[in-house]
């Protein structure tokens, strides 16, 4: 849905983003990166800004609902060193609302294990599938991680002294160490399913 009717709508009643992004409970730069399309508005946003402005917002072609781009479920993970093996072409095995940000490429596994703590067992965890090898930006962060040995974990990453190894760490179990990554992807969002 474009924002073109928000922008419509701030200049035709004289109203300001900042009471905007107070109405949404955002703050003022939230809103600006709504309008120059940095963020998508979600569907519950939809009603705030139309009673705040006091305007209809557009319908949408076909008519309908809005709902939220899905990303593919595409896997089990493993948050601890007992990993959920999944191999490329065995899923997706559903469809999942996908995060406001997400970009064409991402898909989403669900944690199985208690690694993360008991809470986490299956959360939905959200990355980009771009399996790129890791690098130094990855370091300190929580990352789905395709392991050498076929394993996929999800892990925060740290630099091991041995060239081209990592260490694997997480909130509950002891670290893995002097692992060989085939690729990481950090995460995008998590939350339960």
């Amino acid at each position: 849905m474009t924002v073109d009717w928000i922008r419509a709508g701030l200049k035709r009643t004289g109203k300001t983003r900042s009471g905007l992004a107070k109405a949404l409970g955002r703050s003022p730069s939230a809103v600006t990166d709504l309008l120059n399309g940095h963020r998508r508005l979600r569907a519950d946003e939809i009603a705030i800004v139309s009673d705040y402005l006091g305007i209809e917002p557009p319908r949408l072609i076909g008519g309908g609902p809005l709902r939220p781009p899905k990303a593919p479920l595409i896997g089990y993970v493993g948050a601890g060193a007992i990993a959920h093996f999944y191999a490329d072409g065995q899923g997706p095995f559903d469809e999942v609302d996908a995060p406001i940000d997400a970009k064409p490429a991402t898909v989403a596994v669900q944690i199985r294990g208690h690694s993360l703590g008991a809470l986490f067992d299956n959360w939905l965890v959200f990355y980009d599938d771009i399996r790129n090898p890791p690098d130094d930006s990855l370091v300190g962060r929580m990352c789905v991680c395709g392991v050498s040995d076929g394993r996929v974990l999800i892990k925060a990453l740290k630099h091991s002294q041995n060239a081209g190894l990592w260490h694997l760490l997480s909130n509950t179990e002891p670290p893995i160490y002097d692992v060989g990554l085939d690729w990481a992807a950090p995460v995008r969002e998590m939350r339960p399913r």
